[in-house]
C-alpha cells in the first residue's frame, strides 16, 4: 500500500557512495571476506521451515563438527547442514518416525560425551500487525528527534546495520544509494543474492526503516543513511529456520557489521540462537531483537537473549502499543505502529509490529555510532539506555525509556554531561575518610580462544561507614583483560552487568562512590592474550 502523496520518486540514482554488484565482471564475497565456515546444505534442501530436523551442540573439544554428529546418530539419521563456527550440526531425522522415537533419538544422541544438546529446529517468524489503508504520515523520525540528530549527521555509510529478515528489494529507489556494496546473502538459496521472493515486504520495510535516503528526493526518510546488508534467512511467508537464523547471525559478525537488526522470534529458548548471539556480541556487534506481538508479558528470542536489545512498541503518543509484547528483558521502545518505510516493487506501505520499532532502535544506534566511532559495543548499548527518554510507562513496557536520536547524537558519551562510560565511571569519592580494607585475589587466564576465558569472584563490604571502591585488574603485558562489575552481588557477565571497564589493555581499573549498602560481584574476562593476573579491591570508609 502507497501511503497519500510521496515524493516524486522519478530522481535519477548515483552510484557514487555504493555500486550493486551484478553480472559475470563483479567480484564475489569470498574475494571481499574470505572463506566462510557455514558448510553448504544438502543440495534440494527446501528453504523455510524445517520440522524434521534436529539441532546438535557439539563440544568445542571436537575437532570435527560434522564427524561427531554422524557418529552419534542412528543410520536412519542424516547430518544435513554444519556450522563449524557455532558448533552445531543439522541432522534430518525421518519425517514417518512417532513422537515417541524423535523422544529416544534425542535421547541417544546426548549419551554423547561430544553432544552438549539436542533441540528443534524451531522456527522463527516476522512479527508485524496487518497494514491499515487509514494510518497517517511518517510520525517516527520527529517523535524521537531525527531531525536535530540529522543536523549533526544522518548516518555514517562506515557504519554497517544488517537486517536478517526477508531480503531486502537492493535496487529500491530508496534503498540502492544505503547498500552496501556487498548486498548480502541469501540463506535460503545459499547464493550471494538475498532479493527478497515474490510478496515478501517485510525485510524491505525494516531495511527502509533502519537506513532509507533521508532528504534524497525519493521515498521515506529512514532513521539513518548507514550501510545496509541483506540477509535473507525468511521465506515470502515471513518464516525460517533456526539454522538460517543462526548463520545469518554469525555471517553478519564475520561481516564487520555494526548493529544486527532481528524483527523475528520465536517464543521459548535456544541454545544454538544462543550461541550465534553470543559469537556477534563477542565480535562488537550490537544485536537489537523484536519484544513479539500477540500482547502478551513475554519476549520472545532472541530478543529475550542477554546479548540482544529487545524491543517494545509504543504508538505515536508513546503510549504501549496494544499488540506490544513486554516483560522485564524490555531494554528500550520505539515508535511501531503506523510505521512508513520501503515494500517491494520500489513502493512505500505502512506496517505496525515491534518488527517496525526494532530498525528504529538500529539506526537510533547507527547514528549514535556515526556521531561517536570510538563506541565499543557495550558502551553504545549503554548510551542508548541513558539518552533514552522516560515517557511514563512501566519497566516492563519501556526498559530504560524511548529511543531518543537526538539525545543518542547530541550527549557526549565520555563526557560529563550524561551519557557515561563504561571506562570512565563517574564517582564522587572527594569526601572519604582514612579507614581503608584491601582485598586480593589472582589466577590465570587464556584469552586465545573462541570466547575467552572468565573468572568471577564476589565482594561484601567491610568498613563500618562505607565510601568508595576501588577495583584494580593488572593482567599480563600484552592482551586486553576487562572487569565487570555488579552492585548488587549479582552474577555479571558482559551483557548484564552495572559498572565496566573494557578495552583498556591489562590494567583496567573502576573507582565507585559508595551509599553503603552495595554488595559486588566481579568477573575477570580474558578478550585476548593469556597470562597470570592479579585482582585488587581497596574499600574506604569514613
Amino acid at each position: 500500500m502507497t501511503p497519500n502523496g510521496p515524493p516524486d520518486d522519478t530522481a535519477e540514482p548515483t552510484y557514487d557512495r555504493r555500486s550493486i554488484l551484478s553480472g559475470t565482471g563483479a567480484i564475489g564475497l569470498a574475494g571481499l571476506l574470505g572463506s566462510s565456515t557455514v558448510t553448504s546444505a544438502t543440495p534440494g534442501r527446501d528453504p523455510g521451515p524445517r520440522t524434521d530436523e534436529i539441532l546438535l551442540g557439539i563440544s568445542a573439544g571436537a575437532d570435527d563438527v560434522a564427524a561427531e554428529a554422524r557418529s552419534a546418530i542412528p543410520g536412519d539419521a542424516e547430518v544435513v547442514h554444519t556450522n563449524e563456527t557455532i558448533r552445531y550440526a543439522v541432522v534430518e531425522f525421518p519425517s514417518a518416525a512417532p513422537d515417541r522415537a524423535r523422544e529416544q533419538f534425542i535421547d541417544a544422541v546426548t549419551a554423547s560425551p561430544a553432544v552438549e544438546y539436542a533441540e528443534p529446529n524451531a522456527t522463527l517468524q516476522s512479527l508485524l500487525e496487518p497494514n491499515d489503508p487509514y494510518y497517517g504520515y511518517q510520525y517516527a523520525p520527529e517523535l524521537i528527534g531525527c531531525e536535530r540528530a540529522w543536523e549533526t549527521t544522518r548516518g555514517d555509510e562506515d557504519v554497517v546495520i544488517a537486517v536478517v529478515d526477508q531480503g531486502i528489494q537492493y535496487d529500491h529507489p530508496a534503498l540502492e544509494e544505503t547498500m552496501d556494496e556487498r548486498i548480502g546473502r541469501d540463506f535460503l538459496n545459499g547464493d550471494d543474492d538475498p532479493y527478497p521472493g515474490r510478496g515478501g515486504d517485510h525485510g524491505t520495510h525494516v531495511g527502509g526503516i533502519a537506513a532509507g535516503g533521508t532528504d534524497d528526493g525519493t521515498g521515506h526518510a529512514g532513521i539513518s543513511d548507514c550501510s545496509l546488508l541483506s540477509l535473507r534467512a525468511l521465506d515470502a511467508d515471513g518464516v525460517g529456520s533456526l539454522s538460517d537464523i543462526a548463520d545469518a547471525i554469525q555471517w553478519a559478525a564475520d561481516a564487520d557489521a555494526d548493529i544486527v537488526t532481528l524483527s523475528l522470534g520465536v517464543d521459548g529458548s535456544y541454545r544454538t540462537l544462543t550461541a550465534a548471539c553470543e559469537y556477534a556480541a563477542d565480535r562488537g556487534v550490537l544485536l537489537v531483537g523484536a519484544a513479539g506481538n500477540d500482547g502478551s508479558d513475554r519476549v520472545y528470542s532472541p530478543a529475550a537473549e542477554d546479548s540482544v536489545v529487545a524491543v517494545a512498541a509504543v504508538d505515536d503518543d508513546d503510549s504501549i502499543a496494544s499488540f506490544s509484547n513486554t516483560g522485564p528483558e524490555i531494554e528500550l521502545a520505539a515508535p511501531g505502529s503506523r510505521i512508513v518505510s520501503s515494500t517491494t516493487g520500489g513502493d512505500y506501505g505502512r506496517m505496525s509490529g515491534t518488527s517496525m520499532a526494532t530498525p528504529v532502535v538500529a539506526g537510533v544506534a547507527g547514528l549514535a555510532l556515526s556521531a561517536h566511532p570510538d563506541l565499543s559495543r557495550s558502551q553504545l548499548r549503554d548510551h542508548l539506555r541513558e539518552t533514552a527518554v522516560d515517557v511514563g510507562l512501566a519497566d516492563d513496557q519501556q526498559g530504560y525509556g524511548r529511543v531518543d536520536a537526538a539525545a543518542a547524537v547530541e550527549t557526549d558519551p565520555f563526557g560529563d554531561d550524561g551519557g557515561g562510560s563504561e571506562d570512565e565511571p563517574e564517582s564522587d569519592t572527594g569526601n572519604c575518610g582514612d579507614e581503608t580494607v584491601t582485598a586480593s585475589a589472582s589466577g590465570s587466564l587464556d584469552g586465545s580462544g573462541w570466547w575467552g576465558e572468565s573468572k568471577r569472584y564476589g565482594y561484601s563490604l567491610r568498613t563500618d561507614d562505607p565510601c568508595s571502591i576501588t577495583i584494580d585488574l593488572e593482567g599480563p603485558a600484552r592482551g586486553d583483560f576487562d572487569l565487570y562489575v555488579t552492585t548488587d552481588g549479582s552474577r555479571p557477565t558482559r551483557w548484564s552487568h552495572d559498572e565496566a571497564a573494557a578495552g583498556a589493555g591489562t590494567s583496567p581499573s573502576l573507582t565507585l562512590a559508595l551509599e553503603g549498602d552495595e554488595s559486588f560481584g566481579i568477573q575477570v574476562h580474558a578478550d585476548s592474550g593469556s597470562g597470570a593476573y592479579t585482582l585488587q579491591v581497596e574499600e574506604r570508609g569514613r
